[in-house]
Parts: C-alpha cells; structure tokens; sequence
C-alpha cells in the first residue's frame, strides 16, 4: 500500500495511521512493510509515537482512554504494560465500526478524559487516530494539570521530529512544545 500510494515521493518520513492496528500488528512488522513501500522513507507508527512522547515525558504510570471494544482494549493494554508502562486504567467507549468514532464529539472526548484522570496518573492517554482529540488536549492538560497525549498529537510529534524538524507548536499540548 506504501508503495502504492506515494511511490518514489522522497518522503522523509511514513507513518501507519492507526494506534491500535499498529499495536495488534506490531511495530516491527508494520514498519518492515512500511520499508518495503518507501524504502528511503524512515518507518514509524503511531503506537511508536505514542510510546515515545510518553517516555520522553517520563509518564510511567498512564490512564487510557479508546473508544475500541473490550478486546482490542485488552490487547492494547498487554503491549503497553509489554512497553514498561503501569496502565491504571483502561477504558473503552465499545463502538463497534470507524463511522461511530468519527461522530464522537470533541466536547464529549474532554468530558471522558477527565473520567479518566486519578491522583496517581502521570499522563492520560487516549487512543486512536480516528477521533477528534487532537481538539481538547490543551483544554484537558490545562483542566488535569498533567500531560495529556492522544494518538494524532503523538503522531505529528514523533513524525517532525523523526524529519528533523523541531519547532515547537502551541496549543495541542505540551509534548509539541518540547524539542
């Protein structure tokens, strides 16, 4: 599909687009794939950019927010703990196809985050890059009072920095802020 989609573009960078699929997958094997496609492109995924904004914020022990079912939750839950994190708490909106996540509303997102939030969460993360989170995460870091990471957040991160590029971006929360 890599290859299909943007052959010989000169890409610095691909990205696989989707948190849990990259996850159940494996970043080793989608990146590998990736390579094939565009192989002078460097490979990433955004569970790779997830994992690493969280580390470099030396966010250890998370709460998660999806809006998955139970199982693709359970399954994401085991590679994070697999990664070194203490996932708190995980909790899923149980919708079932990409239609319904695409229909969450920004407004109804912030309300679960802070759901999601405890004393003792270093970070709140919620997953996916197919709903509209990217909107609330400064609001939700500022309500919180702690680092908030969402999947296309992390996504962006990871991808400009990987490029080379590290200008900081106000206003989607503070791993965008940091070099």
């Amino acid at each position: 599909a890599a290859a299909r989609l943007i052959p010989d573009s000169g890409l610095d960078v691909i990205c696989f687009g989707c948190t849990s699929g990259s996850a159940l997958i494996g970043e080793e094997r989608v990146k590998a794939e990736l390579s094939r496609g565009a192989p002078k492109a460097q490979p990433t995924t955004l569970i790779t950019g997830v994992i690493e904004a969280l580390r470099t914020l030396e966010a250890q022990r998370i709460v998660v927010g999806t809006p998955y079912l139970d199982d693709v939750n359970e399954l994401e839950e085991r590679y994070l703990k697999d990664q070194g994190f203490d996932v708190l708490d995980m909790q899923g909106m149980n919708l079932t196809n990409c239609t319904d996540m695409r229909r969450v509303a920004p407004e109804f997102i912030l309300e679960y985050g802070l759901s999601l939030d405890r004393p003792d969460a270093q970070a709140i993360f919620i997953s996916c890059g197919g709903i509209r989170s990217l909107e609330i995460v400064d609001a939700l870091e500022q309500k919180v009072g702690k680092p908030v990471i969402v999947s296309n957040q992390a996504m962006f991160w990871n991808t400009l920095r990987l490029a080379g590029i590290n200008d900081k971006i106000e206003g989607y929360g503070q791993i965008l802020t940091m070099h």
